[in-house]
Parts: structure tokens; C-alpha cells; sequence
């Protein structure tokens, strides 16, 4: 998939904004009106929705967490922050930031006070609050998109998984997951009696034919639906339904836990 025109159109956007010496998001609105900048959504491919968001993000991502001019960098997020909230999937992509890009971006608070510039801690306080940003540890301006998006489904599958523990805590929801229903109901137990209840109604049939016309009793007999088979078939369509619960959530047993608290430092650093 070759993104190089929507990147180009991020330059030109770019350029202008620094060409102009602009340092605050109402400049940043301005310049991407008068271009009409949201119609970068309109040749969106079709399919890869991910990749194609991821792609737009780490290219402004670039711009932000660059040792270039202030503007540049001011840009950058203001730019990141827009391609957001004008993004037509939803639920909307969220912006994968590494580490070390976390980093830059405290840095870029820090430079934004120095030099009065209000409005960049209160469009941070308000990404983190709206939880745009997704942190992780692979830096991907020095990887593919590819891993990025790899990286993004993993961290989401943690927090589904962290979300699973909280909801299933100290409830009894998860032991019924847990649960072996064939086991609870002794399903081979049943199976074993049910077995040997078949064969005694057959032998009793068989020593009843010479005496007696039994044919529309062994009719029923054959066609007879038993117990056992019933409970198999509960403990089945439970076990089906388990797994589509599973699958639906994309939630598995065997997720790592990793508390998201990265950005804890830049929080305290927008409380000051």
C-alpha cells in the first residue's frame, strides 16, 4: 500500500503552518480549513483502515518528536491531534506512542510553557483524558507500520484481558467459565447408567417378544431420545457457546498483565 501522496499532503500542511511561524492549534484549525484537509479521508483505501490511520499518526508523530524547530514540532501534534478527531472510523483508531516518543513529547510540553504557549498542555491533558494515545515500547519511527500495528493488537489483547479480570472479579462469572459442565452434571457417570439401562430394556424386550406383540413398543424403543443424550447435548452447546464468548472478546487465558502507567509522569508534569 503506497501512502507517499497522503504523507506529501501532510508535508504541504506542514510547511505552511511553519512558513507562517504559527504556534497555536487555532492557527493549525485555520491552515487546515482553508486547505481543506479533511478530505484526506476521501481516497482512504478501502481495507487496512489500521494500517492507513497508524501510517497518517506516525508520520506527524515524526514531526512532533523531531529535534527540528518549535513550530515544526508544534505542528506536528496539533496535526496528530486533528487527524483524530476528524478520523471517520469508530470507533476511532488510537494513536500508538512509544516510550521514547512519550519522552519527546513531555519535552515539547515543557518547551511550550517556556515559551507561553498555554494551549499545548491543555490539548495533551485533554488527548490523555479522552485516552487517544495507546503507549507502548517498540519506537516506530525506527520500525515498520507493520510492527506498529502489530504491537497495537497486542497491547489491545492486554487491556481486554486486564478490562476481563476487573469485570470477573470477585464475581462468580468466571467460575462458570471455568466450569467443566460435563463434569458438574457427571456426565459419564449418566453415560454409563444410561448404557446399562439400554441394554436392560433390550434384553427385557427380547424375552418378552415370543409372549407378547411388542412391535410398537420397540418402535419407540429405537427412536427414543435418552438422557444421557440430552445433557451431552446441553454440555456441548455450552462448551460452543464458551468459545464464541472467547472469540468474541478476544480474550484468552494466557494474556500477559502490563499496567498501562507510562504516562503517569506527563500527568503530573499538566497538573504543575
Amino acid at each position: 500500500m503506497d501512502l507517499t501522496p497522503f504523507k506529501l499532503d501532510i508535508d504541504e500542511l506542514l510547511d505552511e503552518f511553519c512558513e507562517e511561524k504559527c504556534t497555536t492549534l487555532a492557527d493549525m484549525k485555520r491552515v487546515w480549513l482553508a486547505k481543506k484537509f479533511s478530505y484526506i479521508y476521501e481516497a482512504k483505501p478501502t481495507s487496512n483502515s489500521a494500517f492507513f490511520m497508524q501510517s497518517l499518526y506516525a508520520h506527524s508523530i515524526g514531526y512532533m518528536a523531531s529535534f527540528g524547530a518549535l513550530s515544526q514540532r508544534l505542528g506536528g501534534l496539533y496535526c496528530l491531534y486533528c487527524l483524530y478527531e476528524t478520523q471517520p472510523c469508530k470507533p476511532c483508531f488510537k494513536i500508538y506512542l512509544s516510550l521514547g516518543e512519550l519522552k519527546r513529547l513531555k519535552e515539547l510540553v515543557i518547551d511550550a510553557k517556556e515559551n507561553g504557549i498555554g494551549v499545548v498542555p491543555a490539548v495533551v491533558k485533554r488527548m490523555l483524558e479522552k485516552t487517544m494515545f495507546l503507549f507502548g515500547f517498540v519506537d516506530i519511527l525506527g520500525c515498520s507500520v507493520t510492527q506498529r500495528v502489530e504491537e497495537i493488537a497486542k497491547l489491545q489483547n492486554k487491556r481486554a484481558r486486564i478490562a476481563f479480570d476487573r469485570l470477573f472479579a470477585n464475581s462468580q462469572i468466571e467460575s462458570y467459565l471455568n466450569m467443566d459442565l460435563g463434569a458438574e452434571l457427571e456426565l459419564k457417570t449418566l453415560k454409563k447408567m444410561s448404557t446399562e439401562y439400554a441394554r436392560a430394556k433390550e434384553l427385557a424386550m427380547k424375552e418378552a417378544s415370543p409372549a407378547a406383540e411388542v412391535e410398537d413398543v420397540l418402535h419407540i424403543n429405537e427412536n427414543e431420545k435418552t438422557a444421557c443424550d440430552t445433557v451431552e447435548s446441553i454440555v456441548e452447546q455450552w462448551e460452543a457457546q464458551k468459545d464464541d464468548f472467547y472469540k468474541q472478546t478476544g480474550i484468552s487465558r494466557h494474556n500477559e498483565i502490563v499496567p498501562a502507567d507510562a504516562f503517569n509522569e506527563i500527568e503530573q508534569l499538566l497538573e504543575e
